[in-house]
This record gives structure tokens, C-alpha cells and sequence, in this order.
């Protein structure tokens, strides 16, 4: 039975993987780390990880990158491995999580979702085919409650895209300030939000005299919380070091 620490367990995303957990015979939350001690569902509740007193094997983190942070320094000092879902990290953030990550294994993925994960190796592999004469753009889509912008997955995404273009393209958030035509070192990153988008992410290849759009629509939240909840089952006996969806597809 995989024992699971959830941090961030009352926010919107912590429910759902509660929720979902419950569908996995091997798989149990111990407890949750959230400032909103309210028990939702059978488990403890806890505002500070030092209050921990039960046993467990992996810690899913779904919460706000400070809140991350804290409990990244709780799993280094139990030795145990972790499951970053969260995004919005600074550059700053990231060299710490990166440099824990040399102490306990970290599993850390901007989406947990299986297809988006397939969608950045399609984007890697229509980058190689069409080359640098077609204009890439990316727009993501996500519901009115949603704090960091753009999205995590755009920036991987477009960063999937940069790797096998030896970072060859600047990201352009806003052009309203730009007047003058569009650079071909440029990928466009676009940001909508509103009413109750789970998540959209489209990639446009736009080209002479034709376009190809690589999209990829979550029509619930449930498909992060399965893929964090695998990750965790993944992570579990691994080495020091950082993994992600890769990793965990390669696996299957």
C-alpha cells in the first residue's frame, strides 16, 4: 500500500486527488498539509508538517510555490520522495527545488496529464519536420480562478519546442507594446481566462499557405490528479534526482 502525504489537500486540486485516490487499491492519503485544517475527507489535517505524526512513503504536492518550498525542506528531512505539481516558480524557486533534488528524488512536471505530455513530443517532432519556416504560437486557456499566467504547460511546451531548437526563440508575451512585425525567432505565448476552463493548450504551426494546430483539451481535473497519483506510485523507490512524465511514460 502506497502511503501518501498530501500538501495542499483543501485547495481545488488537493479535493481531486483525494477524491480520485479513493479508486486506487493500493494507494492511501495518511494526511494532508493545508493552512485550512477543515477535514473534507478521512484523514488528518495538518497547517504545519512538523505537526506529522503518521507514517508515509511519497508526499503529492499541488499548492503555491512558497508553500512548496516549505514542505520540499520537510521531505529532505525525512528523506523522502516528492511529486511537484504545482507552477509559478520563479527562476529562484527552481534552483532550490533542482538543487533538493540531489538529496531525495523529485518528480517534477508543469501537468500531470499523460496526453499533454505526448503533446510536447509532438511539438518537439513537427518542430523537426516543418523547421524554422513556419511561425509558432501558443494559446492556453484556463478558468477565472487560475493565479499564475501563462500557464506552466505553455512554457513547457514552448520549451520543448526550444530544446530541439537550441533555444533559438525568445517567448513574446504581449505585442501590444511591440510595433513592428513579427521576428522568426519568436514563439508567442497567449493567455485566456475565464468561467470554468479545466485547461486548452493549442500549438500553431503557421506556415506558407498552410497551418497545423497540435491541441490538447482536459475535460477534467482528474486526469492531473491520476497522473500525480502515478507519479507517486513511480517516484516511490527511485535515486536522488529530478524525473518527470517522461520518465514515468518511458516506464509503461
Amino acid at each position: 500500500m502506497l502511503k501518501v502525504l498530501l500538501n495542499g489537500c483543501n485547495g481545488k486540486m488537493g479535493q481531486v486527488v483525494s477524491k480520485v485516490a479513493k479508486t486506487y487499491e493500493d494507494v492511501t492519503i495518511v494526511a494532508g498539509v493545508d493552512l485550512n485544517t477543515t477535514r473534507n475527507f478521512d484523514y488528518p489535517v495538518y497547517s504545519n508538517p512538523s505537526q506529522i505524526q503518521e507514517e508515509f512513503d511519497v508526499i503529492i504536492d499541488f499548492s503555491l510555490p512558497e508553500a512548496t518550498l516549505a514542505i520540499l525542506e520537510f521531505a529532505k528531512a525525512k528523506k523522502k520522495p516528492i511529486v511537484i505539481a504545482t507552477t509559478g516558480f520563479t527562476s529562484e524557486q527552481k534552483e532550490k527545488i533542482v538543487e533538493s533534488s540531489k538529496e531525495i528524488p523529485v518528480f517534477w512536471s508543469a501537468n500531470m496529464s499523460l496526453g499533454v505530455n505526448l503533446v510536447a513530443d509532438l511539438v518537439q517532432k513537427a518542430y523537426k519536420t516543418l523547421g524554422s519556416r513556419f511561425d509558432i504560437e501558443i494559446v492556453e486557456k484556463h478558468h477565472n480562478q487560475k493565479i499564475d499566467a501563462p500557464s506552466g504547460t505553455a512554457l513547457m511546451l514552448a520549451d520543448a519546442i526550444n530544446e530541439v531548437a537550441n533555444n533559438a526563440y525568445e517567448y513574446i508575451y504581449d505585442r501590444h507594446t511591440r510595433r513592428k512585425k513579427r521576428a522568426q525567432n519568436e514563439i508567442g505565448i497567449f493567455s485566456v481566462r475565464g468561467g470554468t476552463i479545466v485547461g486548452e493548450h493549442s500549438v500553431i504551426f503557421a506556415g506558407p499557405d498552410e497551418i497545423i494546430e497540435i491541441k490538447h483539451t482536459a475535460l477534467s481535473k482528474e486526469v492531473f490528479a491520476n497522473g500525480s497519483i502515478r507519479a507517486a506510485m513511480f517516484i516511490k523507490d527511485k535515486k536522488p534526482g529530478i524525473y518527470n512524465m517522461s520518465d514515468l511514460i518511458n516506464s509503461m
